[in-house]
């Protein structure tokens, strides 16, 4: 295995692609230390502002819930308000301008368990309160899979509980946003729920969940059948917007981040690019963005790289188009202005 981290990122370089094309990033995370054994065990704001900055125009950034920095007492369901707490004072270091023009964490997803059902309005209203000016709603992971290889983020059908509807109902009165992460052979119970709540905003995460690896390993024609299949059916539910990114993760089924050199951003382009292509076409770029869901995609390459890789696939597209797909659409998601 080789080194990883920033020394070992810099050994592949290359010139920036259009480095004027304005970017929102919607979806990085902070931690100050992982729960578990990870490549980054460490990432602030230092560390994104040098990965941002590193020649594309992010203009601002969108943080995601990650289970960081909960309070340490108090009921348990309002231990996730710490995080909000946390990033909300890294956004405003981060507005006071010390580490660049780009405003990260200018919007902020925090953590609640929809299963509460109604029970879950004053948790959501702690969290609203612990950032009035740039909380837009929750994560709510609901990845289920019945092989016993694939690590579960929920329990099985959690999409069509009734408790889990009336959390989001909750979210949906309140104007808030419920972004979710799923396995792709859930993208079927995904579009149903999605049907059910047509006025909730549903943010997808990192492509509908593709998986190439333990069960799925080797299948590629039948497991890209089913995720095409899923894709169709969520991108018919005009109220869901997809994340185009959490391509790094070895779950994917690539091997870039055991390289000795990092990957560029020309293969990497040929290796994602029909997938990200194919969610572009489905969706369409006003309901797509790309996510560099950073720092956990950093084990396979750097977010130079991947932003140009994102340049390089989106090529095709009208300037409207690749303006949306990288800024416009997370800024309206998001209501991320810049006054």
């Amino acid at each position: 295995m080789p080194p990883r981290g920033n020394e070992w990122l810099a050994l592949t370089t290359e010139p920036t692609l259009e480095p004027e094309i304005p970017i929102c990033d919607p979806h990085h995370h902070f931690w100050v230390q992982r729960p578990e054994p990870a490549d980054y065990q460490q990432y602030l704001l230092a560390d994104l502002a040098a990965d941002i900055n590193s020649g594309h125009n992010v203009r601002s950034t969108v943080f995601v819930e990650a289970r960081s920095q909960y309070r340490t007492e108090g009921p348990e369901e309002l231990r996730s308000v710490g995080e909000v707490e946390f990033v909300q004072s890294i956004a405003d270091e981060s507005a006071a301008g010390r580490y660049g023009a780009s405003r990260a964490a200018a919007a902020i997803i925090g953590r609640a368990d929809l299963k509460m059902g109604d029970a879950v309005r004053p948790v959501l209203e702690a969290l609203q309160a612990a950032s009035p000016n740039r909380f837009r709603g929750i994560r709510h992971s609901v990845g289920w899979d019945p092989h016993p290889e694939v690590e579960n983020r929920e329990v099985e059908g959690c999409l069509a509980r009734d408790d889990y509807m009336a959390g989001a109902q909750v979210l949906q009165d309140m104007g808030l946003i419920l972004e979710t992460t799923v396995f792709f052979p859930q993208l079927p119970d995904l579009a149903d729920f999605a049907r059910k709540i047509p006025d909730l905003t549903i943010v997808l995460n990192h492509i509908g969940g593709m998986m190439r690896t333990g069960p799925y390993a080797n299948r590629d024609d039948e497991v890209l059948a089913q995720w095409r299949s899923g894709i169709d059916a969520v991108a018919a539910c005009p109220n869901v917007i997809m994340k185009l990114g959490g391509i790094g993760m070895p779950r994917i089924g690539f091997d870039w981040h055991e390289r000795a050199t990092p990957i560029g951003s020309g293969e990497l382009a040929e290796s994602v690019g029909p997938w990200l292509q194919y969610c572009l076409d489905q969706f369409g770029p006003d309901r797509c963005m790309f996510e560099s869901n950073f720092p956990v995609d950093k084990v396979s390459f750097s977010y130079h790289v991947m932003y140009n890789a994102f340049k390089r696939v989106s090529q095709s597209y009208s300037a409207t188009e690749r303006a949306a797909a990288f800024h416009d659409t997370a800024a309206r998601v998001y209501r991320i202005s810049y006054e």
